[in-house]
């Protein structure tokens, strides 16, 4: 079985690390912080095989200089679409690359998930999903250098993933996040299940990832959008007009 496990980062950033019980290798996605990867090495003896990057904004890559320097052997795969903007890649992918790791036997598959940036990519492997900050759990990204339909496509593509798919992004912004879901739909009881277990997990100082794609197409506005009633309810005629909009609220809101 594979293992994977946060290490927490800056305020609500999780650094996902992939291991196999008795195998001293691991793998990171989106290493923003060096200080506490090496932590975690000291503490559990692992080492550093390979790094996944999503996109290139600082607190996914911040890490890296630091790391290539301890590891000179390590693997940095990210974005061919970004490498101008991270530069110590040493491999880059683009859509639909596979990606071995024999040492742990593992592989993956990118997709390219434009929207929050545009070369921005994520990770599935076999119900894992590693999608940075393209999905969140009860949301998505902010669009910095893609379009509406650019991001309403790549979650609709996400979305397509098998329901099992367990949802690992980076950022711990699930109750903000479901504060706005409930204002979009304030009568969806598996949302406000949800919401109350997500609270009782942060109360406990739990993580509330990994979420899953069958919870998120329930509950999460952004992957909803094709509802009529939604639609209806919000004077928007297409699933693009209404995920436009549900954006633009979401920046605006304060919980």
């Amino acid at each position: 079985m594979l293992d994977i496990s946060p290490i927490h980062a800056f305020q609500d950033n999780y650094i996902w690390v992939l291991s196999r019980p008795n195998q001293p290798y691991c793998l990171l996605v989106d290493p923003g912080d060096a200080t506490v990867v090496n932590q975690y090495l000291q503490q559990t003896g692992k080492q550093l095989l390979g790094i996944l990057i999503t996109h290139h904004h600082a607190d996914h890559t911040g890490g890296l200089a630091q790391l290539k320097q301890q590891w000179p052997e390590v693997r940095i795969i990210g974005p061919e679409a970004e490498q101008h903007k991270i530069p110590l890649l040493t491999e880059t992918v683009a859509d639909n690359s596979i990606i071995h790791f024999p040492e742990l036997n593992w592989h993956c598959q990118t997709l390219h998930v434009p929207g929050h940036t545009a070369g921005h990519v994520a990770y599935y492997s076999a119900d894992v999903l590693f999608c940075g900050d393209t999905l969140f759990s009860g949301g998505c990204g902010r669009l910095f250098e893609g379009t509406p339909a650019q991001m309403l496509q790549s979650l609709q593509r996400l979305a397509h993933l098998p329901s099992t798919t367990k949802v690992y992004c980076t950022h711990e912004y699930t109750l903000a996040n479901l504060c706005f879901a409930c204002e979009v739909e304030p009568d969806n009881l598996d949302l406000l299940d949800y919401q109350q277990q997500s609270q009782l997990k942060r109360q406990k100082n739990q993580e509330t990832l990994p979420s899953n794609l069958a919870l998120e197409k329930k509950i999460n506005p952004f992957l909803r959008c094709e509802n009529k009633s939604l639609q209806h309810k919000f004077k928007q005629s297409s699933a693009l007009e209404l995920f436009t909009y549900l954006r633009a609220a979401k920046d605006q809101f304060k919980s």
